[in-house]
């Protein structure tokens, strides 16, 4: 015969002053494992979503990274010419040579110098970067030394709002534009004319990083891979563009998780301890009440569910409680460095419905986890010896 459901609830709400600092436990070990594993989740979605499905990303055969990447124009015109990539209304093709450079700026909340990375891009880059629109002022002019800034970017650094004339590289710059691209890593650079920034870092002319390719439909990535491996001009590397960011993400985001992890840990093991105690310290309050129990004929399986019941009620407690404290983080932007580009990049803490079960499942195993061995105890209670107490 087992106890009713309504027995446990009475219990925790008669003993809620004892049973709170369980409850409190656990909700701060949840909080923290949702805002980590959210946090790491922020940063890779940003970078996937740098990424277009309709996209193609070229570098250098081998180069894993852009930084590692080299293409020349010639290359480039091939790349272009190559079936499956799309055109604009006049012809060209929709391909988008880039140079990328890491430049030292002031980040505002810290005062110091923070690494940003500055991306050159071709007259073609917005209709092949479809998710980015211009949100203030213009796109740059190609030859001029003109930049437009991601909106994160503008408001982690100093000096790069829409008209300011910031001075890197030994030039001069000037701030015609802000881009939106919702919440990418783009939002995040600094763009400029391709030609204008190898100029200004001395780098040699027409030599790109990579290419970005808009294609004439998803499905036509197969053959525009296939056209670029077998042309004995090129040896590159051809991938989807989400893909590439796809693994661009997840050196950071591993370690974001596993970071967590190993917090969520170290502090679940004192939020079992403080279950622990308290289950205990209701065992030995409530032992004349076990007694009548097993008197009344409730055997020791049902004294041992029943505990584990009480106790993974007040994990859920907590649970919910950790969940309703981490919601307001969710997208609240923060930075971090991309060890791919060495540079910062800002994100949004994603919470999503699934983190959140993620952490009323680490809830339920803590209060499992300290509610076991005081069920046994309970169990075994001499059911003789506590009732002569009464």
């Amino acid at each position: 015969m087992a106890l009713p459901l309504i027995y446990n609830i009475r219990s925790v709400k008669a003993r809620w002053a004892s049973n709170l600092v369980a409850v409190l436990g656990i909700a701060g070990v949840v909080a923290v494992f949702v805002a980590m594993l959210s946090m790491a989740r922020g940063f890779k979605l940003t970078l996937v979503e740098s990424g277009s499905p309709g996209n193609a990303i070229v570098l250098r055969g081998g180069a894993t990274t852009e930084m590692m990447s080299a293409l020349t124009l010639d290359e480039l015109r091939v790349i272009s010419d190559a079936p499956g990539v799309a055109k604009n209304v006049d012809g060209r093709p929709l391909a988008s040579g880039e140079v990328v450079v890491v430049a030292a700026f002031q980040h505002k909340a810290s005062g110091s110098s923070a690494l940003a990375q500055v991306r050159g891009v071709s007259p073609e880059a917005m209709a092949v970067h479809r998710s980015v629109r211009i949100a203030r002022g213009r796109f740059l002019r190609p030859g001029l030394s003109e930049l437009v800034v991601g909106r994160n970017a503008a408001t982690m650094y100093t000096g790069f709002k829409l008209g300011d004339r910031p001075r890197f590289g030994g030039r001069t710059w000037r701030v015609v534009g802000i881009m939106d691209s919702n919440g990418s890593a783009f939002d995040s650079e600094v763009w400029a004319d391709a030609a204008v920034l190898n100029q200004t870092y001395k780098r040699p002319e027409n030599i790109f990083q990579s290419v970005t390719v808009r294609l004439t439909q998803p499905s036509a990535f197969a053959a525009f891979k296939k056209a670029l491996g077998a042309d004995p001009r090129l040896t590159v590397t051809t991938e989807p563009e989400r893909e590439y960011y796809a693994k661009q993400s997840r050196a950071v985001s591993t370690m974001i998780r596993v970071l967590g992890f190993m917090v969520a840990f170290v502090m679940g093991i004192g939020a079992v301890f403080g279950a622990f105690n308290t289950m205990y310290s209701a065992v030995a309050a409530r032992s004349r009440e076990i007694a009548m129990l097993r008197a009344l004929g409730f055997g020791g399986g049902s004294v041992v569910l029943s505990w584990l019941l009480e106790s993974a009620f007040l994990a859920l407690i907590g649970g919910l409680l950790g969940c309703l404290v981490v919601l307001p983080i969710n997208g609240l932007t923060t930075s971090t460095l991309n060890f791919q580009s060495f540079s910062q990049i800002a994100f949004a803490f994603r919470i999503t419905p699934g983190l959140l079960v993620q952490g009323i499942v680490f809830a339920l195993f803590m209060g499992l986890a300290g509610g076991l061995l005081p069920a046994v105890r309970a169990a075994r209670m001499p059911v003789a010896a506590a009732l002569r107490e009464l």
